[in-house]
């Protein structure tokens, strides 16, 4: 969750959100030293007389060609390796569908016979002490952590989003259309996310909770849900 001027991401949950931290501060590094090489050069030549041999020297300019192409490199291979991380789904434990409705979700777990639910934002007047405002909803999405979970998304009338940034996913439910995504959670814990696609008028009541839970807590969850 998010505090008030947090300058930095989220505090990853998931296998994924963590190498993408770690990717993201290594793009930062890496325009920092970028950026100060620039700001160097800018003073140099601004303070002192260039000769003529600096300006045409053909060393400086192979030196400007190849050094950004191995930057781009330096850049690219993590980033690749990240993309495939993401798209790579092998076996998972459980298997949610989340359906995109204007403006609430609906979850299916497939594994299950008969578990499925709507899921609402709770109105301000009803919502409890020290629960967040816009964010929280009636039904949770419950899951196991450490357990590899793949989630089904689509919509049922209108472009949406399913995001939770915590978890790092965030994948767009189109009507007709089924797309896949899957995490890991790596502690127990409750991550809040949001429809991150305009989706009309109350597209910013559409929030989104994943919890996490030890095993056991999720099959007591599951058969008293599945019971009622």
């Amino acid at each position: 969750m998010a505090n008030h001027w947090q300058l930095g991401l989220q505090d990853p949950s998931s296998s994924i959100m963590e190498e993408l931290v770690e990717f993201h501060d290594h793009v930062v590094i890496v325009a920092l030293a970028i950026c100060s090489l620039v700001l160097y050069l800018l003073a140099h030549m601004l303070t002192e007389k260039l000769s003529s041999n600096a300006v045409d020297a053909q060393e400086v300019e192979l030196i400007w060609t190849i050094l950004p192409a191995i930057v781009l490199v330096l850049l690219a291979l993590p980033s690749l390796q990240i993309l495939y991380m993401m798209d790579e789904i092998d076996e998972p434990d459980l298997t949610l569908k989340a359906i995109g409705h204007q403006w609430y979700w609906s979850y299916e777990y497939t594994d299950f016979k008969d578990l499925s639910f709507d899921s609402y934002m709770v109105p301000t007047p009803d919502l409890p002490n020290g629960h967040f405002r816009l964010l929280e909803v009636d039904h949770r999405v419950v899951i196991p952590m450490e357990s590899p979970i793949r989630v089904i998304i689509t919509a049922g009338d209108v472009l949406h989003s399913w995001a939770v940034p915590t978890l790092g996913v965030k994948t767009d439910a189109i009507p007709g259309r089924l797309n896949q995504t899957s995490f890991i959670t790596t502690r127990p814990g409750i991550f809040y996310g949001q429809c991150s696609e305009i989706c009309g008028a109350n597209h910013s009541y559409m929030p989104i909770v994943v919890e996490s839970t030890p095993l056991p807590h999720f099959e007591a969850w599951s058969s008293l849900l599945s019971s009622s």
